[in-house]
């Protein structure tokens, strides 16, 4: 045989083992430039501008002052009322959702919703179809249902604190 043909194969399996091991090394570096990239990113964007507590208590604030005026929802039962005559008998069906502030403003509501009924169905036996019948209108009168409902139910006491009227169902007939 051939003196050449013996060292020929052994550079041939050189080649490639050097070539392996040259591409592991440029993996295993950039996997390391990579990883040390993204923890120093990390690192800036939550400790990079300002004092790392004041990072930590902001969201914590945030988070009471949430919890404290979290929004509740009380659903009232449907109204169905006569309105002011105009073009002869016509009816108003609707219902509604109180949006109040808090567990102790909803407790409030429903522990006096009798009284909440019935300041509700006088407002609205009061109205007339085209007074109501328009954007504006409803609008309008969810604003008087959210001042006849914040009126205090006890002499002496304080104003319920309901943030908004919530229309469910809106019929005129």
């Amino acid at each position: 045989m051939n003196p050449k043909t013996k060292a020929d194969p052994n550079a041939d399996a050189a080649a490639p083992a050097g070539r392996s091991k040259t591409k592991l090394m440029i993996i295993a570096i950039a996997g390391v430039l990579l990883l040390g990239g993204g923890a120093g990113a990390g690192w800036f964007f939550l400790h990079g501008s300002g004092d790392a507590e004041a990072h930590e208590e902001a969201p914590k604030k945030k988070k009471k002052a949430k919890e404290a005026h979290k929004a509740e929802y009380i659903p009232v039962e449907q109204f169905v009322v006569n309105l002011q005559p105009e073009n002869g008998d016509q009816y108003l069906q609707v219902q509604f959702t109180l949006q109040v502030n808090g567990p102790e403003q909803g407790a409030l509501i429903k522990e006096n919703m009798v009284k909440v009924r019935s300041r509700v169905l006088l407002l609205l036996s009061g109205k007339k179809a085209s007074e109501i019948s328009t954007v504006e209108g409803k609008q309008q009168l969810a604003s008087e249902i959210k001042a006849v409902v914040q009126v205090p139910f006890e002499e002496e006491g304080d104003e319920q604190e309901v943030s908004d009227v919530l229309f469910t169902s809106f019929i005129i007939q």
